[in-house]
């Protein structure tokens, strides 16, 4: 009996292949981690602008509040026949930080500054949603306002304060605006209210703060 023997040659293996394929798959674990990275960066700035919104929404609570606070002051000075013109002590001659109110722009200097918002008197009235702290319960915004006179100089009469007046005064029999010729105050007088700067701040969750400003005379 004869036995045949084969020899079969036998080819060395390079490891190319394995080599590409780890290559391939470091290569595509970069790309789902720069995927993951980038699906949370989206989250968290669409976040961030969700929260920044609320805050801008929130905001209009500050302006709604300082309005009637204003108008009841006024009601109550003029009770006093208390003249903003010529009467120093007039609550709207002076500045009262602690009510959030200043007679001129040039206090506060900083409206940044967190001391200019350390008074818990300019906040929103207690009512829906807000607290006696001025806090949103249903975002978690805190709101504050301040009332800025429109003039150059501080703690001064009108007359001598240098301020910014609208151009027309209220007609109550008509419920329309006067211009200052039809107020009988000559086209070179002073007509109308001075104006009032209110800034409204926002604090909330995320470190999120807002500003918005209005006028009112």
């Amino acid at each position: 009996m004869k036995y045949i023997q084969a020899n079969h040659k036998r080819q060395g293996q390079r490891g190319v292949v394995l080599f590409m394929a780890l290559i391939a798959l470091v290569v595509m674990s970069l790309a789902a981690v720069a995927l993951v990275r980038s699906v949370d960066t989206s989250t968290l700035v669409a976040g961030n602008l969700a929260f920044k919104q609320a805050a801008t929404s929130s905001a209009d609570a500050g302006v709604e509040a300082a309005v009637p606070w204003m108008v009841a002051t006024n009601a109550s000075q003029s009770a006093l026949n208390k003249d903003p013109w010529t009467d120093p002590t007039h609550a709207f001659n002076v500045d009262v930080p602690a009510n959030g109110y200043y007679s001129s722009l040039a206090t506060p200097a900083d409206l940044t500054a967190a001391s200019t918002w350390a008074t818990t008197a300019s906040k929103p009235g207690t009512g829906t949603n807000f607290d006696a702290d001025g806090l949103d319960s249903t975002t978690g915004n805190t709101v504050r306002y301040i009332v800025q006179r429109v003039c150059r100089n501080a703690n001064q009469v009108l007359s001598t304060a240098n301020c910014l007046f609208s151009d027309s005064s209220e007609d109550n029999a008509s419920k329309r605006g006067r211009l200052s010729y039809e107020a009988g105050l000559g086209s070179g007088s002073i007509t109308g209210s001075p104006m009032y700067r209110i800034t409204a701040r926002v604090t909330g969750p995320r470190n999120t703060v807002s500003y918005i400003q209005a006028y009112a005379y």
